[in-house]
């Protein structure tokens, strides 16, 4: 056989990065490599997290193009892992080594590579368990899910369960399954229900010296009104890690989702101070000031606020530009970046950042129920195109009608439908608009008694095709 081929048999049994189907198309490379470097500087005392922090900076460096400086970080890595845990380091280093392995044969230093299979081979002999059942293994793939993608935060929250189910008192592992989930479940269930919440509760337990993990849980308890209890669990979070960048970017979403926006912003400034390369610190100060922006412009005359909210209207740019400089498929920013061009008169600017987002949507099939619903408001509020603004909110609600945009699109079509209706004008349209929500709703009946109504105004193919398909559904 091939020694090559062999070689590359053995490697791909291997538990490391190389192996984990982190697919280069799936990661912003160079907004991870800046969250990476922070994470580095915000907890050098805890080594452990610190050594994978470094093996996945290294994958990250080999997938940039710089395979040297990632085998200098892996190097560090084993350092690390060795210092951390004496005698017992072997079982921690398998997804190192088996980085490094990969390394080695990407670099072409086959007899190096050889040397990390046999070491691997050696700790296998040692605990003669399956790698991808260790729990070491398992904690550090799912730290790797949670970092390098949002598209795996499903896979990360089954690593973690996996880990837990091996060693249930494992902080690392509780705190990261609590996070997972943070991040996965949309709260439906009743507060005493919610496996979030319990996760969160049990993740602080086991890290009681954790203050983000106590910020994330407070964000859930205000969903269910428990501001109170919230407060005091973010007050003494701050209280305790007062210049921790994590705790106070949470920290400042908390205080933006009460209203408080001042305060919101006075924290992501501080934060950004020492992240000044965050692109989730400039969105979420973006988002303060588009707050700060509608807040100001339901209060008083229209005249005396004119220049404020073009001022505030230039920081959400500002930010937002930023954001979208450090992060480049930041989709969610970009589009509010282009919605605001248009509120800004720029409609060819507008225009063509809508059209470069709808492309990295597409090709990263990332979000595009978002460009969607933002590039709908765009044509509603700023070009006064209702029917393309229509179009747009329907795919929106086609693609995640239970997201955040697909329930606005979904009001935003009933208002046009009943403006449509109570002015007597284009109500066949308006009828197959309400025909349209009932049916994703899979309220059939209602559905079916719109599209009749709006085939009584008017002769119309898609109407016919939807009500047919509707009475055959039924029988």
């Amino acid at each position: 056989m091939d020694p090559d081929r062999t070689l590359r048999t053995k490697l791909h049994q291997l538990e490391c990065h190389f192996t984990w189907a982190l697919i280069k198309d799936d990661i912003d490379l160079n907004d991870l490599l800046n969250r990476l470097e922070e994470q580095m500087k915000l907890d050098p005392v805890k080594k452990e997290g610190l050594a994978r922090t470094y093996s996945a900076l290294a994958y990250v460096r080999f997938l940039l193009g710089f395979p040297e400086e990632a085998h200098n970080n892996l190097m560090t890595s084993v350092e690390l892992h060795m210092e951390c845990h004496g005698d017992e380091f072997h079982r921690a280093l398998i997804v190192t080594y088996g980085n490094l392995a990969w390394l080695s044969y990407h670099m072409r230093n086959y007899t190096e590579c050889e040397s990390y299979l046999k070491k691997l081979q050696e700790i296998n002999e040692t605990f003669p368990t399956e790698f991808s059942s260790v729990p070491e293994v398992l904690g550090e793939k799912g730290w790797t899910f949670l970092k390098f993608s949002h598209k795996y935060y499903d896979r990360a929250k089954l690593c973690f369960k996996k880990a837990l189910d091996l060693e249930p008192e494992e902080g690392e592992w509780n705190a990261g399954y609590a996070i997972a989930l943070y991040r996965t479940e949309y709260e439906s269930l009743s507060l005493e229900d919610s496996p979030t919440i319990k996760q969160l509760k049990r993740a602080i337990e086991t890290n009681p010296d954790d203050d983000v993990l106590k910020v994330l849980l407070s964000m859930r308890l205000i969903i269910y009104k428990r501001n109170r209890e919230a407060e005091s669990l973010v007050e003494k979070a701050l209280e305790r890690s007062p210049d921790h960048p994590h705790v106070m970017r949470y920290v400042a979403k908390f205080f933006r989702k009460l209203g408080s926006v001042d305060r919101s912003i006075a924290l992501l400034k501080r934060a950004l101070e020492s992240s000044p390369n965050s692109s989730f610190i400039h969105h979420q100060l973006a988002l303060c000031y588009k707050l700060k922006k509608i807040q100001l412009q339901q209060e008083g005359s229209h005249h005396a606020k004119g220049s404020r909210v073009q001022q505030i209207r230039d920081q959400c740019i500002y930010h937002l530009e930023k954001a979208t400089s450090l992060s480049a498929s930041f989709i969610s920013a970009m589009s509010d970046l282009a919605l605001l061009y248009g509120e800004n008169h720029d409609m060819s600017q507008a225009e063509e950042l809508f059209q470069v987002t709808f492309k990295a949507a597409e090709e990263k099939n990332d979000n595009l129920h978002v460009v969607n619903f933002y590039y709908a408001d765009f044509q509603l509020y700023s070009h006064r195109c209702e029917q393309l603004a229509i179009k747009h909110y329907m795919e929106c609600l086609k693609m995640s009608p239970d997201s955040v945009e697909g329930r606005r699109s979904a009001n935003r079509l009933k208002k046009i439908a009943d403006k449509r209706i109570n002015r007597n004008s284009l109500a066949g349209e308006a009828y197959g608009i309400l025909g349209f929500l009932h049916k994703i709703k899979g309220e059939k009946l209602q559905a079916i008694e719109c599209y009749e109504k709006a085939l009584s105004y008017e002769d119309n193919n898609e109407f016919l095709s939807n009500l047919s398909a509707l009475r055959l559904s039924l029988q």
